[in-house]
């Protein structure tokens, strides 16, 4: 064989063996984000952003050459609530966990609309998270075991806020995740359903004094998913039956006192089962000038802290958390 003929027979070999050993851009897990959101440090500029830009991620989240390191082996993956999406809810605290040398990723899911029983609100750009929870748990189920199979981790930390929270523990027990996963972490999560400020209160009381079942027009006005997270509803009643943990997993449960959307706030709270452990916490203890309530909690300095902390004890002793002045509806993720 000639010297040229011989060089562009390696030169063929070489890129062969490369397109078959390394990953192609196509590989990445469908997290229904594209693109990168600009830089956000406070809750209501956020949400504006996400209206005009609805699928884009934040920053810190879904860099799909990023691998797990043994610091930390276990990629993190960001679960919104209900009409929500990853941009307005985890724009403050990804580009944290980004520096802190985890490997962070986003989902946008349960695109729904009114029709749908989305509930009003969908007709707004990035109102996800409104279709069934049981739907939208299979949605993300599949996302987390992309990322791993992506990764190569053998097992991922799930955070979730709102019906994120809910939808992890539903995940984990009905959707075969709790042994892939190491750690959980809920934020102003309906675990054990809402009142809803009353609403949800007085809907229950209709339909076990008067027996009027309400629930279907609320499908309506609140959304399905926003029903199924009404206390005492089929999908947590389902749920309870089994305890609130899973064995073999640590879990952080955060609330804030001033939640008006997950009432009353201390319902977020687990109780741990065999084999796993729970550190309930309520933001304001030890800071009473963080006024953060159930949208602005994401970009509470405290709040993103006890995340980190909850990921990564030896980075973040207690002594370290941040303690600062939280306006509600704002916050600034970036205040010392």
């Amino acid at each position: 064989m000639r010297p040229l003929s011989r060089a562009l027979a390696t030169a063929c070999l070489v890129a062969c063996l490369a397109c078959t050993s390394a990953p192609s851009a196509g590989a990445a897990p469908a997290s229904g984000t594209t693109g990168t959101g600009p830089p956000l440090r406070s809750w209501t500029p956020a949400f504006l952003a996400s209206v005009s830009a609805p699928d884009a991620a934040p920053i810190g989240t879904n860099d799909w050459s990023c691998r797990p390191s043994a610091a930390h082996p276990y990629p993190v993956i960001l679960i919104h609530g209900t009409w929500e999406n990853a941009l307005s809810t985890w724009s403050g605290m990804a580009p944290w966990l980004k520096r802190d040398g985890h490997c962070v990723y986003a989902i946008d899911f349960g695109k729904s609309n009114p029709l749908e029983q989305g509930g009003p609100l969908t007709i707004t750009p990035g109102a996800y998270g409104a279709r069934p929870i049981e739907r939208s748990a299979k949605e993300v189920a599949a996302f987390v075991r992309q990322v791993l199979a992506h990764t190569g981790a053998r097992k991922a930390d799930l955070v979730g806020h709102s019906q994120g929270g809910l939808l992890i523990r539903q995940m984990l027990r009905f959707e075969g995740l709790a042994g892939s996963t190491d750690k959980v972490v809920t934020i102003a999560a309906t675990n054990h359903g809402t009142t809803m400020d009353g609403l949800g209160a007085l809907d229950r009381i209709l339909r076990d004094r008067l027996g009027m079942d309400l629930d279907p027009v609320l499908n309506h006005v609140v959304g399905v998913s926003g029903v199924q997270q009404i206390y005492d509803s089929p999908l947590l009643r389902t749920l309870a039956a089994g305890g609130d943990t899973e064995p073999g997993i640590s879990y952080t449960v955060l609330a804030t006192r001033y939640d008006e959307v997950s009432t009353p706030y201390d319902r977020t709270f687990l109780t741990a089962g065999p084999g796993a452990t729970v550190d309930n916490v309520t933001i304001q203890d030890g800071c009473p000038q963080d006024l953060s309530e159930h949208l602005s909690v994401d970009y509470s300095p405290r709040a993103i802290d006890w995340v980190r902390r909850a990921l990564d004890h030896a980075r973040m002793p207690l002594a370290s958390i941040r303690c600062t002045a939280t306006v509600p509806f704002f916050g600034d993720s970036e205040a010392r």
